[in-house]
């Protein structure tokens, strides 16, 4: 599992309530005092020299002083362009080699909402799943199982055969598994955004040593963008949250994409960028071309950056400004930015011509 990442209220006790030197605060180099400092010292600093939206940045902005991820962003001009070596040399990259795969069972969830291959935008591409599959076999994972429940169409044979996917696992020997329709277990909601806990899971979760997001980048009428964190919301299975998903929209997406995340823990995500989603997002928006894969082992740095390169301020995305603190970094400063420099990359996703879209932007 990716390790957690403590709250800011973790990070800097209320001084009152303090006991001696709290094991949780930030380590010092040796010979250097540590130096406590109090939440009211620090709003009153951030009061002090900002307010507004500008200090509420600012105040996150510290708070990430206390985290970092690594993101890798390669180029792919295609979905036959040597996939495999790619995903490969990039997870390489971020600390990730045969250890991490041998003797393990490996889920990878890919993004699949709906049956049309001709929509190469719409779900995670088949040759993506494939790829990453054969590079933790190469690198004798125990098995390699693609499961996901699909939002909308109920049919799970349908969205196979329709999709592309099911010849695509039928030719790779892969296992796929139904999420919507796995027998459950019960996990308590770790963040508490919501109302929602506990979570009703999927067993499969339990076979899994190591859980893999594959995402694609797409605009979402609602959230703004969807990456591996929202891509999650197919792990959740329909018999118990619906169609598409409606209990998660109703306890409100924001909330309930940080609930999952927290509570689901996945440890790597790989972001299908080569041919995205502009537009209504996610399922009636056009193809847009970024030729690009994004992957990291923290989700919220790996959707900032794809965030940046789709043309969003991740500050401007809701759930994406809430998992600041929680789920990881999401400022540019706390992210090391490994293979391809975002710099140039960027690709202005355009939204629905709509008031309430201004608010990811403005």
């Amino acid at each position: 599992m990716s390790s957690e990442v403590p709250h800011p209220r973790d990070v800097f006790p209320n001084r009152s309530q303090a006991r001696g030197p709290d094991p949780r605060s930030p380590t010092v180099a040796p010979g250097r005092s540590r130096v406590r400092i109090s939440r009211r010292a620090i709003l009153a600093g951030a009061t002090g020299l900002v307010g507004g939206a500008a200090g509420a940045k600012w105040l996150w902005n510290t708070f990430e002083g206390f985290q970092s991820a690594s993101v890798f962003v390669a180029k792919a001009a295609s979905y036959d362009a040597g996939l495999e070596s790619i995903v490969r040399d990039g997870l390489r990259e971020l600390g990730i080699d045969s250890p991490w795969a041998k003797g393990n069972s490996i889920l990878l969830k890919p993004n699949f909402v709906d049956p049309r291959a001709e929509t190469p935008q719409i779900n995670t591409h088949p040759a993506v799943v494939c790829a990453v599959a054969e590079v933790f076999r190469r690198w004798d994972a125990r098995e390699v199982i693609v499961a996901e429940g699909q939002a909308h169409c109920r049919d799970v044979r349908l969205v196979l055969e329709q999709s592309g996917l099911g010849r695509a696992l039928q030719e790779a020997g892969l296992e796929y598994i139904d999420l919507n329709h796995d027998d459950v277990f019960t996990l308590e909601n770790r963040l508490r955004l919501t109302n929602i806990s506990p979570f009703y899971l999927p067993k499969t979760l339990r076979r899994a040593d190591k859980i893999v997001s594959l995402a694609k980048m797409k605009t979402h009428h609602w959230a703004g963008v969807t990456l591996s964190m929202k891509n999650l919301f197919g792990i959740l299975p329909g018999i118990c949250y619906g169609w598409p998903k409606n209990v998660l929209h109703v306890a409100g997406i924001p909330g309930s994409i940080l609930d999952v995340t927290a509570t689901v823990r996945p440890h790597l995500a790989i972001v299908d960028g080569i041919i995205g989603m502009e537009g209504d997002g996610p399922l009636m928006g056009t193809a847009k071309r970024a030729d690009l894969l994004v992957m990291g082992t923290n989700l919220a740095a790996v959707d900032a950056t794809s965030a940046r390169l789709m043309g969003f301020d991740p500050w401007h995305i809701r759930y994406l400004r809430g998992a600041s603190g929680r789920i990881g970094p999401i400022g540019k400063a706390r992210i090391e930015q490994r293979g391809e420099p975002i710099e140039g990359l960027e690709k202005r996703f355009e939204l629905i011509d709509h008031w309430l879209m201004k608010a990811f932007r403005d």
